[in-house]
């Protein structure tokens, strides 16, 4: 086996339940793994956070976490260490509101369309990866790792490429992908921040009003026109401990990125998006490409 030259940790946030859905990618050289992995094992073990969860993040000590996690981020990516990429779709679009979508179907071709931008174009083409995605995926990357065991690259791809086989060839073909391992998420660090950024990606666009009215509260901004202090504040609704502490996490890391010029949005956008893929956080807002781009329906 060619050993890899880039590995890639992942994972999704909000794949069945929710509106907007998010796939995020931390993306690395091999040589810098053991090194960036201790760096954020130590930030963890220093907020008391044995694992991060998204879903967790609902108390001081996960926001302790989740900030400075994205110090460190933020701080690899502007010194060329790291990537993070973030692919957020709104089931509410003319491609995903269909009756019969195949949400597991739908999660793949996502995979794909991140992996082509993240290993063809942000990396060098010719780099050969190893994938770690979460083992609570909702893919089963046990039976593409399968496929990419008993294929080469002189197999010929036949049939539909989102069936499973479709999928691992391409893998194989077009994105070098030599190796398929997934990880237990509280044994890989990098997978945890691939946590947070998919669940601060979706997130962002689906409680933007929330963000908006936990930021007036605190800076007085985003003020409605013509109402008194006291209507306003009937107008605001009202935010749970778990959303003070998600916008808290959202405004930290919207101030980081516009410290550092990275060309993030989230006011203009009501979410977070990335206006120049090329920098190395990007969050993608997904939107259809063309009429007929539709997403898979079951059977």
């Amino acid at each position: 086996m060619a050993q890899p030259s880039h590995i890639a940790y992942s994972d999704e946030s909000y794949y069945t339940a929710e509106r907007f859905r998010s796939i995020a990618a931390v993306s690395l050289e091999t040589a810098r793994n053991r090194a960036l992995c201790d760096c954020f094992s130590g930030i963890l073990r220093e907020a008391g956070v044995g694992e991060f969860k998204w879903s967790k993040l609902a108390q001081a000590r996960e926001r302790f976490a989740a900030l400075h996690l994205l110090d460190a981020v933020v701080q690899n990516a502007l010194d060329g260490h790291l990537r993070v990429d973030v692919l957020i779709w709104d089931t509410h679009d003319s491609r995903h509101a269909i009756p019969g979508r195949d949400d597991i179907a739908n999660l793949q071709r996502m995979y794909y369309h991140l992996f082509k931008t993240l290993m063809l174009y942000r990396w060098p083409s010719e780099g050969k990866w190893q994938l770690h995605p979460d083992e609570n995926s909702a893919l089963d990357w046990g039976t593409l790792q399968s496929f990419l065991d008993s294929a080469g690259l002189t197999v010929s791809l036949q049939g539909d490429l989102w069936t499973d086989k479709g999928f691992a060839i391409r893998l194989l073909q077009e994105f070098r992908v030599v190796q398929i391992i997934e990880a237990c998420s509280e044994d890989a660090p990098l997978c945890q921040v691939a946590d947070l950024f998919a669940g601060l990606g979706a997130y962002s666009h689906a409680a933007y009003p929330n963000y908006e009215a936990w930021s007036d509260a605190q800076f007085g901004q985003s003020r409605l026109p013509g109402l008194s202090n006291g209507a306003e504040h009937e107008t605001r609704p009202k935010l749970s401990n778990r959303e003070r502490e998600r916008c808290t996490v959202i405004d930290h890391l919207n101030k980081c990125c516009k410290r550092h010029r990275m060309n993030v949005g989230l006011e203009s956008s009501r979410g977070f998006k990335t206006y120049d893929p090329r920098r190395p956080i990007n969050f993608w807002p997904y939107e259809p490409q063309h009429p007929d781009d539709k997403a898979p329906l079951r059977g």
